[in-house]
């Protein structure tokens, strides 16, 4: 088969497009700009181009696979979609090629990420092995993409923007998150719940459905849960059997308990249905990711992997890129990358951050992504940032949105109530973090905000 990539540097499609090069089909694609990532598929033997040009195209391509990211307007995808050959969605080819296994899906608003890479990570250490497609380069397989043929078990990340996740029909499915977003999509938060309780009620009735404790309707109330149970829902979320987890209470079947920080790892306690696995550790980690392990430790569990399994795969778990992704840990100075760009996610991060330095000078930067979330979540993101001693708002990174008029960073900027916040360029950035001696600096956002990691890492080591 020749399968042809539109937008082939995205994280999603590059680990489609790995998958069928390792599977010996050839593969080729066209992205608008060059990357790291675009770098390395090149190497690994596929062919790129980056200016939009239909005379570039291959002959007797078999299927092209695009993105929504990538415009129609586009003059690939408008040659394309006219010659007749077929032409799907990522989403699609993921849904296609999951249909024969037992798939684990993994999806919400954030926490996808991290929980399916573990996930993966805790099969592959075990004789249970996987296939995964991941939205972020594992530290542990260098990679997106996780190929074992023999293995039964597909992981995938479940995404619900543009209703990609309504694709999957999994064996085992996870929801960690149901905050608003995406609402240039969905309009409303409740348009964008009805579409997870839609992918809940696609899990197989032989598998099984994991939910964050207390969201759509599941567990035990809480106080943050209130727009969710404004509504009674008819059916039931799913015909399999669904079980919760938490690390905020005891109501949940698995949740973790005496959580605790020792030399920079964090400890804790969980308990299951039937025991407790006492003293799991995660290494270089942060406190957000006890979640994440509990659910991933639900999952692989209930895959049958034992406890000596599921001890050494949390403790070897490394990470992921761009996730809480340590870039220096000196005594005098650390350097936190990640991937932070909705508000609930930069809370966790500081709440990490404040929780594992405590007392220490915390200097953040913050990319906005998107015209459409910034102006939606502007008050949640000035909320968010307010913790730091020093804020750093960079211009949005626009992704697939023309700009919005009065939609700029000066919108989260000007609700923020202290007066140590800066806006500055990219270039502005390099000259200013040195100069306000942090402790502690973290880089935040989705965007291309990543490009500046290397040359902050550098000048932040030189001082």
């Amino acid at each position: 088969m020749r399968y042809y990539f539109l937008g082939i540097g995205g994280i999603g499609m590059s680990a489609l497009a790995r998958y069928f090069k390792l599977r010996g089909d050839d593969v080729s694609g066209y992205d608008r700009t060059e990357s790291p990532l675009t770098n390395q598929l090149i190497a690994e033997g596929i062919d790129i181009h980056y200016d939009d040009n239909p005379k570039k195209i291959p002959n007797n391509i078999d299927l092209v696979i695009y993105t929504p990211a990538v415009p129609q307007e586009t003059a690939e995808f408008q040659y394309l979609s006219q010659t007749g050959i077929p032409m799907e969605k990522r989403s699609q080819v993921l849904g296609e090629l999951t249909q024969d296994k037992k798939c684990i899906a993994v999806a919400g608003t954030h926490g996808k990420t991290t929980t399916s890479s573990m996930i993966a990570y805790l099969l592959s250490k075990s004789d249970k092995g996987c296939s995964a497609f991941l939205g972020g380069i594992s530290k542990n397989f260098d990679s997106n993409m996780v190929m074992d043929s023999k293995s039964e078990y597909m992981v995938v990340e479940a995404d619900e923007y543009d209703r990609s996740f309504l694709q999957l029909h999994p064996y085992y499915s996870v929801i960690t998150a149901t905050d608003p977003d995406h609402l240039d999509i969905y309009g409303t938060h409740e348009h964008l719940l009805e579409a997870f309780r839609q992918y809940a009620s696609q899990t197989n009735p032989e598998g099984r459905l994991f939910v964050k404790e207390g969201l759509l309707g599941t567990g035990h109330h809480h106080e943050h849960d209130d727009r969710e149970h404004e509504h009674k829902h008819e059916r039931p979320l799913s015909s399999c059997p669904i079980e919760t987890y938490t690390t905020h209470g005891i109501e949940a079947d698995y949740y973790a308990i005496n959580i605790r920080n020792y030399r920079g790892n964090i400890y804790f306690d969980l308990r299951t249905p039937s025991r407790v696995l006492y003293d799991l550790e995660l290494q270089n980690s942060c406190l957000y990711n006890v979640e994440n392990a509990v659910a991933a430790a639900a999952v692989a569990l209930s895959c049958g992997l034992d406890e000596h399994q599921l001890r050494y795969g949390l403790k070897t778990f490394a990470g992921i890129r761009r996730r809480f992704d340590y870039r220096i840990n000196t005594p005098e100075l650390v350097y936190i990358d990640d991937y932070a760009h909705h508000p609930k996610e930069i809370t966790a991060t500081i709440d990490s951050i404040k929780y594992l330095y405590p007392g220490k000078r915390v200097v953040g930067i913050f990319q906005p992504h998107l015209y459409s979330r910034t102006a939606d979540l502007a008050d949640e993101f000035a909320k968010a940032l307010m913790p730091l001693d020093e804020i750093i708002l960079m211009p949005i990174y626009p992704a697939r949105e023309n700009p919005i008029p009065g939609v700029t960073s000066h919108l989260i900027l000007h609700k923020i109530n202290k007066m140590s916040k800066y806006l500055c360029t990219p270039e502005q950035v390099l000259e200013v973090v040195p100069a306000l001696y942090p402790d502690v600096l973290v880089t935040m956002g989705a965007g291309d905000i990543d490009r500046l990691v290397p040359e902050l890492e550098k000048i932040m080591m030189e001082n």
